[in-house]
């Protein structure tokens, strides 16, 4: 199968040769025929993971007029795969790039209490383990009650306005970390940057769908991932210079740490006031040059292909808020429950170890400066796993089977922890705990299907906000597995992660099975319908989005 470009190009070539090769061979030397099949292979790999079901009804699919790429929407515009391949590579320069500058932001400020840990924040501030459990458990509320409403703001204001106004407002606040009196004043920060932070993920991965296809959001979510890591990388180094400031000017180290990361967040949210586009027929500004990053002929490679890949995405502008009706279809639409329950239980049998790790490698007598330069190792094979489960899953076409490496990674690691003799050598439980915390992060491929199966805009918006506020949970339950009184081998609370394993084998497989019989359901009656028949459906059906026949979730 072609798309609607290839084919519209094929009946041109049986017509007449002539008049249609200087148009492909425009970009390129090479024969028209070659550059035909390109066209083709390229097209044909990409058809595998349309959304919709279009074949022959593509000017059913028209966007909205109000949408902001509906000036340059053609489904006659033609375009070979050469263009196309150096459009993505400026789309992963200028925007790709940026968010993952954005995240390495985020994480930089959300996760350096970790390396503040190791310099002693608690001691300094009077407080314990649980105290901490808390801290992190009030972060990780707040953060997720705030997933929803951000969404909902960066779909009204549009994300390239609301994601730098979330960055500088909490870098003020993660700044601000280091006045910490006490308890109070630590659960108070804590409930601040996880509300002002939270919504930060989903509008990012709201704004990169749409530069890019359903195939190509994965890989470009698994480099955000991978920013995250760099972060923790970067952070320990950072660390280990900033910890040394400890008594400079009566401060702990872990006080200038809050401060000086917190600044450069800042930095960097003001930046992207000016950087961001709307959208990609919108990057001419000022700042970013009055003639934009793109011609006319990309702009239209763009949007046309955004389009035919996923019809829906032309639904509604970038600027369109959702109204309470919308809002409510979004949140009763039970075809995506199983991605949610995913979301908040894959992650268990890992994050307790991954918020632990300072704490754990502390307790094997490590000093502060070993303890952040030992966690580099367990964030390299984490990258890697990241990137390489994210290209293979694409590579495979398949998304929930993969989702299973990650617990059969865990298991048999919680299995050697929860048995390892307690007087066995320090570098043994390091290796172990390093692999836990290595483990193969299949989040990208979680957060890439979850915008593709929504089937529509504001589907997709509510439902990455529900994904990750789901995800959030899963990690304030794991907050409170390893607690103090079972510490420092935690072995109640690896026997609670090895049944979450158990418990998770069986929701990936079981949610498999439901995709592939949804499909294999609409495919039964979609098949039998005669071209007509179609053509009927798409003028009368009341249904939307992944409600429609003609919509295949992707498994």
């Amino acid at each position: 199968m072609f798309n609607r470009s290839s084919r519209v190009e094929y009946r041109k070539l049986e017509e007449d040769v002539d008049e249609i090769e200087p148009r492909l061979s425009t970009n390129s030397s090479s024969p028209i025929l070659g550059k035909l099949s390109e066209e083709f292979e390229s097209n044909e790999g990409r058809e595998r993971e349309r959304t919709f079901d279009t074949e022959g009804l593509e000017t059913f699919f028209e966007p909205i007029e109000g949408y902001e790429g509906a000036h340059r929407y053609d489904p006659e515009y033609t375009w070979s795969a050469t263009d196309e391949r150096k459009v993505v590579r400026k789309i992963d320069l200028w925007i790709c790039s940026w968010v993952c500058l954005m995240f390495f932001a985020l994480q930089l400020d959300r996760g350096n209490i970790q390396q503040a840990l190791s310099d002693n924040m608690l001691g300094d501030l009077g407080l314990n383990t649980n105290d901490y459990n808390y801290g992190q458990a009030i972060f990780y509320f707040a953060f997720l009650s705030a997933e929803l409403p951000s969404q909902l703001i960066s779909k009204w204001i549009g994300p390239d306005r609301w994601i730098p106004i979330q960055m500088v407002s909490w870098s003020v606040v993660a700044s601000l970390q280091a006045l910490l009196k006490g308890r109070k004043s630590f659960f108070l920060c804590r409930a601040l940057v996880g509300t002002i932070e939270g919504g930060f993920i989903p509008d990012n991965v709201l704004y990169l769908s749409y530069w890019y296809t359903g195939a190509e959001l994965p890989a470009r979510l698994s480099w955000f991932w991978v920013s995250s890591q760099v972060t923790n990388i970067m952070s320990a180094f950072f660390a280990y210079g900033i910890l040394h400031l400890r008594g400079l000017h009566g401060l702990a180290g872990w006080r200038w740490l809050f401060a000086l990361e917190g600044t450069l967040t800042g930095i960097i949210g003001i930046l992207s006031f000016f950087y961001l586009p709307p959208s990609p027929t919108q990057t001419a500004s000022k700042f970013r040059g009055e003639g934009g990053w793109f011609t006319v002929h990309e702009e239209k490679i763009m949007v046309n292909r955004i389009l035919r890949d996923d019809p829906s995405k032309g639904d509604m502008h970038n600027r369109q808020a959702l109204s309470f009706g919308m809002i409510k279809d979004c949140l009763t639409d039970w075809h995506m429950l199983p991605i949610f329950l995913i979301g908040l239980t894959f992650q268990i049998p890992t994050n307790p170890m991954t918020s632990y790790l300072t704490l754990q490698l502390r307790d094997m007598n490590f000093d502060t400066f070993q303890t952040n330069l030992l966690t580099i190792p367990a964030y390299l094979l984490f990258i890697g796993q990241l990137l390489f489960w994210t290209w293979f899953s694409e590579r495979i076409n398949q998304r929930f089977l993969i989702g299973l490496v990650n617990q059969m990674w865990a298991f048999p690691l919680l299995l050697a922890l929860e048995y390892l003799p307690a007087e066995s050598n320090h570098w043994v439980k390091y290796a172990f705990t390093a692999l836990l915390v290595g483990h193969p992060y299949v989040h990208a491929i979680n957060v890439a299907i979850t915008s593709r199966n929504a089937g529509t805009v504001r589907t997709r918006t509510v439902a990455s906000a529900l994904y990750n506020m789901m995800v959030q949970g899963g990690a304030i339950i794991s907050q409170t597995i390893y607690r103090d009184d079972d510490r420092p081998l935690y072995r109640r609370g690896n026997k609670i992660l090895l049944w979450v394993c158990v418990f998770n084998f069986v929701l990936f497989i079981g949610t498999k099975m439901f995709y592939v019989k949804v499909n294999k359901d609409r495919a039964r009656v979609w098949d039998r319908m005669s071209h007509e028949e179609k053509r009927k459906y798409h003028k009368t059906t009341t249904d939307e989005g992944n409600k429609r026949l003609d919509f295949r979730f992707a498994h």
